[in-house]
């Protein structure tokens, strides 16, 4: 019985070690993929903010501006584009993105373009309607992806096929901290001042600012669509190297358990063998 009880734990232990080495491997994969995804991430946000800031410019310096991205109408449908994960093991990275979306959208008529496998899965499990299934790796995707995507919502919010767009995505705050988040993209929040002082507001557009406007709302929401792609992307890597270092070490704390318990069962075992040698010896 000793000899089985030290065997099963034998194999256990060497379960353990190779399990180990998986989580030890992809928690030094995430560690080196994070450096450069942080620092994509953290140089895409002065871009999007000039475009916002050049819409901002061109908006207030009209007075006679108008633009279809800028004016509310009634909520039928909206649209979420989910940036989600390629994999799991990364913690509760990809379930709290959805419970976020979820809680935005709720009472909400929803269709969703997904970016990544768990955000198309989660699309087909829920039944959601997905405007396109072809963005099934966050990793893989450029920014002239981003731009297309970006050119294609767009031209639907344009047509009414939806009237609000949104997009779900994951801040990195830091190796630790992962914050999801839900940013309306369309229609651009806009409020007319009451009086222009500003030496801007002689500034003129051709053909007429609201064509300017119109062509570049799609950068800017392209520019902010890469950004949460690269923000989710560090927090992807991030969350999963934490998940792996916490199970690299819990496997740590097995491995020492299971070789104590293995150690007595072997004394144990020594134990009844002297005890058997004596009492035959006494015999």
């Amino acid at each position: 019985m000793a000899a089985s009880s030290m065997k099963d734990i034998k194999l256990r232990i060497k379960s353990v070690q190779s399990t180990m080495q998986i989580t030890k491997a992809m928690e030094l994969v995430a560690s080196s993929k994070l450096r450069r995804a942080k620092e994509r991430a953290e140089s895409t946000r002065p871009y999007f903010t000039t475009l916002h800031q050049t819409l901002n410019d061109i908006a207030y310096s009209n007075t006679e501006f108008t633009s279809p991205f800028v004016q509310k109408r009634e909520v039928k449908k909206v649209c979420c584009i989910m940036v989600a994960g390629d994999r799991g093991l990364a913690g509760g990275y990809n379930s709290n993105l959805f419970k976020a979306v979820t809680g935005a959208m709720e009472g909400k008529t929803l269709c969703a373009l997904p970016i990544g496998k768990k955000a198309v899965e989660y699309c087909v499990h829920r039944g959601i309607e997905m405007v396109s299934d072809r963005y099934v790796s966050v990793e893989d995707l450029s920014l002239r992806d981003c731009f297309t995507i970006a050119r294609l919502l767009c031209s639907q919010f344009r047509a009414g096929t939806f009237d609000e767009l949104y997009v779900g995505y994951t801040n990195f705050v830091s190796m630790l901290s992962q914050q999801p988040a839900v940013l309306q993209l369309l229609p651009i929040h806009y409020e007319r001042p009451e009086t222009k002082t500003r030496a801007e507001s002689l500034l003129e557009y051709e053909p007429s600012s609201g064509a300017v406007y119109n062509a570049i709302v799609p950068e800017y929401v392209g520019g902010l669509l890469w950004g949460a792609v690269a923000e989710s992307l560090a927090s992807e890597l991030g969350a999963r190297r934490t998940a792996m270092d916490a199970a690299s070490k819990n496997a740590g704390e097995m491995i020492e358990d299971l070789s104590l318990k293995y150690n007595r069962a072997r004394q144990g075992a020594i134990t009844q063998e002297i005890t058997e040698i004596v009492a035959g010896a006494e015999a």
